[in-house]
Parts: structure tokens; sequence; C-alpha cells
């Protein structure tokens, strides 16, 4: 697992506990299981899932095609969820588990919401905002910058879009 950026901790940069990775590649694969289920009803494999203190607060799929609404986002559908689980807009304490790098809507909505740990599956080349094409998550203007990490299960995600991509185009 590649480590991103962590705000104000250097030590973060040397490997993860055994135990942390084996976590996230428990709730990748929640996250995973979610963008299945996307790709069920036709929208692309994005699943997301909201965790604090090893409780899956929330999992969502990517349902843009299924609900007509372009902001249908698994990660905005997932912290939606956990803020309403939560009684509250903020979700402290808690890792955002998402099978494909944000983009820029759902990046900005994570910084809104708080989260202070963002774990993505695969990069996004073409669109991801937490270091790929641009760097939200790490803007240092704004005044929450998330600890983001990629990697987890990363193949296995990349394996479910390409898979989706090349039915769509026959």
């Amino acid at each position: 697992m590649r480590r991103l950026h962590r705000p104000h901790d250097l030590r973060s940069f040397g490997p993860p506990e055994l135990t942390e990775r084996a976590s996230d590649e428990h709730f990748m694969r929640l996250a995973l299981g979610e963008a299945e289920r996307a790709a069920g009803h036709g929208d692309v494999p994005i699943g997301a899932v909201v965790v604090r203190a090893g409780e899956t607060l929330s999992a969502a799929a990517n349902e843009r095609e299924l609900r007509s609404d372009p902001t249908a986002h698994a990660e905005i559908l997932a912290l939606r969820a956990a803020a309403e689980r939560l009684g509250g807009w903020r979700i402290a304490e808690a890792t955002l588990y998402v099978t494909l790098e944000p983009c820029t809507m759902c990046a900005g909505a994570i910084v809104l919401a708080r989260v202070p740990r963002v774990v993505f599956a695969t990069a996004d080349p073409k669109a991801g905002a937490a270091g790929s094409v641009l760097d939200v998550l790490a803007e240092p203007r704004l005044n929450h910058r998330p600890t983001v990490e990629s990697g987890p299960l990363a193949q296995e995600s990349a394996a479910l879009l390409r898979a989706f991509f090349a039915s769509r185009r026959g």
C-alpha cells in the first residue's frame, strides 16, 4: 500500500502496521462488493465504505444511472448515510474506503465532512482528485487535509472496472 500524504506526521512514511493492512483489505473487500452491486444495475462499478473504530457506518454503490443523478457517486452516498447515522455532518475519526480514487466532487465532500483518512484501491488517471490529475485532498489552502493511502486490492478494483467497460464496448 502506498501512502500518498499524511499531514503533520512524518513518521507515516514507514510501512503501515500489519493489522492496519489486514483491516484495510477487509473493508476494501466490502467496498468491492458494493462496486459489484453497482455494475449489477448498470452503473460504473465503484463502491465506498465508511468505517469508524472498526465498525462499518455505511456502505454504498455508485448509483448515477440508477437514480439519474449526477451526484450519486458511491462516496457521496456513503458520506450522507454515515452523517445521518452519526447525527451530524462531521465524520470524525473515520476512514473512507473507495475502490477508485475520488473525483473533485467527492474530494470536496470528503474535505467538507472532515473525514480524517481516505483509502482508495486504484488511481483514476482521467479524473482523480487525490493525486492523479488534481490533489484536492492535499490542497494547503483548504481547512482540512486527510491522510490518503492507495493500493489495497488495486488489481481487483482495476479488473472490475476493465471488465465493465469492455462489456460496454461489445
